[in-house]
């Protein structure tokens, strides 16, 4: 009796071990991202261990059933050697486990999400993933890292160790009881007796996201997401394909035409398009953010057409080069320029400016490669490209590539030898973006990552502005529009309300150059990147059919709309109303103005619409 009494104890305890481990977890995520843990009350932090508890017992189910089926076995074996077995599979989940809760607490802040299977899919360029981590983050999270693991394992082997000692082989009669035993883990693994199984949903009890988010276990959201792949359905389906697709026409149709006629000067200008990495609205003085920060942008808004309700589609780079270059929506959890299957079938803003005689290039301080954007590329058809091995190591900061001064002048001397316009040349920038490595002073110093943001970009500015008036002393700049606009927003600076409220998206587009007809213009037209290049080839007649997610940006109408994607979310918006929604609890994150339930409908037929499409694509 005493020796199926000490098998139950070892249970119990090897079970609340890891529920403790996580609740150790869920107090260094609050920890790690303190100034927001300070805005929940403490009944709001409590409940999110509470809730928490659900997932919690889940994943130690999970974890608990090996060792619960080798204490079994331990019935007839020695269980001395059975207790080394559990020690050593304990000791490595708790050190890959807790390598999991480092890389999620730290993309949580760029992410906006727990960790999900979104990391996989950078595993293959691990170098270049690194690059947005800064040495001292390196460092002191191996330090976390391997003193967690430490105490864990400590904490483990004493436990087991005392639990094992006690035992001896036991009778077989035993054996039925401790199967039942580990049978019962099925019902903290399914969250209980209910029909559907515990999900993240369950868990969101709150109006503010980041505590819904501090409940939710990450390593459980990791395996879930892990084995529950597409079955080739839409999750997003909220209306019959024809009724979303009515409610988009409804909304789009009405918007396609739009006066364009006294944009340009000439039929067939050059085209450089400038894709300034992470440039949010929130740094650009006129846009109504910091008036320091980008100090020739603001000048060279004067100067052109200032797009003052501009939006990116998406939270990254391999969401925001399709949505600018194919028209194309991003996904809620997946990347499309990743899959070369698909994104072959997509249409491309550089083709069709071939089609249109133009000679296409891409220039990029960094390694292509990087989330397979030099296969989506080259499915565009562009054929010339300088990247990162075009330039010596001594002018690469430590993580990503050639600082921005570096590349901007090669694409300034490069321009400068052009020959055969008209052409279409794109640059993307990096230096802006994490760990915000640049040459010379730090204008906000860098003392905090905010400072560093702010820093990075008024480098970058000062390197925009030198191009441009390098550019206006060539022969090309009269017959020539430079477009200059973000791959994507940013959190930094911290602003209020929601995390994904569109603050977090809105962008800067600025147009430039010799081939506008006027000057000194602002439009404040509610558009999005998916409508650029829609819009660009309606200004060139070029054949824009194909780009059916987009509209006309010069379109003044009251309803023009802005649709983007967040993970497992979407925000939509008009001068009317705003809509943000959130895909896992299927609630409402933000409802405001007069527009807000109609933009409720199109949101959700924009996201379903959009997914199919991605579905449908082989």
């Amino acid at each position: 009796m005493k020796n199926f009494k000490n098998r139950l104890l070892f249970n119990i305890s090897y079970f609340f071990l890891w529920i403790g481990y996580f609740i150790f977890a869920r107090l260094f995520f609050l920890l790690f991202y303190f100034d927001k843990t300070q805005e929940l009350s403490f009944t709001t932090i409590l409940k999110s261990f509470l809730y928490g508890l659900r997932l919690d017992a889940s994943f130690s189910a999970y974890l608990s059933f090996i060792p619960f089926l080798l204490l079994l076995i331990s019935i007839f074996l020695n269980p001395k050697k059975i207790g080394n077995i559990i020690k050593w599979y304990s000791y490595t989940l708790v050190i890959l486990i807790t390598l999991l809760l480092i890389i999620d607490a730290s993309l949580y802040a760029s992410w906006g999400t727990r960790l999900d299977t979104t990391l996989l899919t950078y595993l293959n360029t691990p170098e270049v993933m690194l690059a947005s981590v800064s040495s001292f983050q390196l460092i002191s999270g191996l330090i976390f890292w391997l003193l967690t693991s430490y105490v864990f394992i400590k904490i483990f082997k004493r436990t087991i160790h005392k639990n094992i000692e006690k035992l001896s082989i036991g009778n077989w009669l035993q054996a039925p009881v401790f199967l039942l035993i580990t049978a019962a883990l099925i019902i903290p693994l399914r969250g209980g007796l209910q029909t559907i199984p515990v999900n993240q949903s369950n868990v969101y009890f709150s109006s503010k996201m980041f505590a819904n988010h501090a409940a939710i276990n990450f390593i459980w959201n990791f395996s879930n997401a892990l084995t529950h792949k597409s079955d080739g359905k839409n999750p997003y389906k909220y209306f019959s394909d024809a009724v979303a697709k009515k409610i988009i026409n409804k909304n789009r149709n009405q918007l396609l035409e739009a006066s364009t006629d006294t944009i340009l000067n000439t039929t067939k200008p050059n085209v450089i398009l400038i894709i300034w990495e992470s440039l949010t609205a929130k740094v650009v003085g006129p846009l109504g953010g910091e008036p320091t920060v980008t100090e020739n942008l603001n000048r060279l808004s004067k100067e052109g057409i200032l797009f003052t309700n501009f939006y990116a589609n998406g939270d990254r780079t391999d969401k925001g080069i399709p949505a600018i270059l194919s028209g194309y929506y991003p996904q809620p959890t997946v990347s499309i320029m990743k899959m070369p299957n698909k994104t072959r079938s997509l249409p491309m803003l550089p083709q069709k400016m071939i089609d249109l005689g133009y000679k296409t290039s891409f220039y990029h301080g960094g390694d292509l490669n990087f989330g397979n954007m030099n296969t989506y590329l080259r499915n565009a058809g562009i054929t010339d490209f300088v990247d990162g091995d075009d330039f010596d190591k001594k002018d690469w900061n430590s993580k990503w590539g050639a600082h921005d001064h570096i590349f901007m002048q090669r694409f300034s001397d490069d321009l400068a030898k052009e020959q055969t316009p008209p052409f279409f040349k794109i640059a993307l920038t990096l230096t802006s973006h994490e760990p915000y490595e640049i040459l010379g002073d730090y204008k906000f110093g860098k003392d905090t990552e905010e400072n560093k943001f702010r820093s990075a970009h008024a480098y970058t500015d000062k390197v925009i502005g030198k191009f441009i008036e390098d550019a206006k002393k060539q022969p090309w700049y009269k017959n020539t529009l430079i477009v200059i606009l973000a791959d994507h927003g940013h959190r930094s600076p911290k602003h209020e309300g929601a995390f994904n409220s569109p603050k977090k998206f809105k962008i800067p587009m600025l147009w430039l150059g010799g081939a506008l007809h006027k000057t000194g213009v602002e439009v404040d037209n509610i558009a999005s990147q998916v409508d650029f290049s829609y819009t660009l080839l309606d200004l060139l007649d070029g054949d824009n059919s194909a780009f059916k997610f987009s509209k006309n940006i010069f379109n003044a109408s009251e309803n023009q709309y802005a649709h983007y994607i967040f993970n497992n979310g979407f925000g939509t918006l008009t001068k009317n109303g705003t809509f943000l929604f959130d895909n896992v609890s299927k609630k409402p994150i933000v409802e405001k103005g007069k527009d807000a339930s109609k933009l409720d409908s199109l949101g959700k037929a924009i996201t379903q619409n959009a997914y199919q499409d991605f579905l449908d694509r082989k």
